[in-house]
């Protein structure tokens, strides 16, 4: 990658390993508790840069800045990222790396998409179960107001 390419906050659902080639590349890493402070949507942050955001946009982003770990790779090195953990990686001068991915859960045929080779895919479960969600929602929001937030308060029990 060139100097300063950068790949923007996501995470994968498979654990993954980034073995650095050539150059040097910035890491920073987010636990998966972070994600409402990352403004994930899918699976990628909004937050486009993570050293200088707006805080009108984004104020809880505020709070994830104290609870990432930062680190450097530099040629020969290999950084363990868990599945689910949120990062962000920028190159410093050209630089070159290989993810590898793999499926470690003991449930692996159930648990992931068996087109997913990248890890980017939401497992099929939680793709049913938020597509459940979703349409939950949308039939609580036409309640009128009190019933609306009763079952609300009583469907997110």
């Amino acid at each position: 990658a060139s100097h300063d390419t950068q790949l923007w906050t996501h995470f994968d659902v498979m654990d993954n390993a980034l073995a650095q080639v050539t150059g040097r590349k910035r890491v920073v890493l987010w636990p998966p508790e972070a994600d409402g402070r990352l403004y994930v949507e899918g699976s990628s942050s909004r937050v486009g840069d993570i050293d200088r955001w707006n805080d009108e946009t984004f104020p809880r982003f505020r709070a994830a800045v104290g609870e990432r770990l930062e680190c450097e790779l530099s040629p020969g090195e290999v950084l363990f990222i868990p599945a689910l953990w949120f990062h962000n990686v920028t190159s410093i001068g050209f630089s070159a790396a290989v993810n590898v991915f793999w499926r470690s859960h003991p449930a692996a045929h159930a648990l992931y998409d068996p087109k997913d080779l990248y890890g980017n895919k939401d497992p099929p479960p939680a793709t049913r179960a938020l597509a459940h969600a979703e349409a939950a929602a949308a039939e609580i929001a036409t309640l009128p107001p009190p019933f609306r937030d009763f079952f609300a308060r009583r469907a997110i029990r």
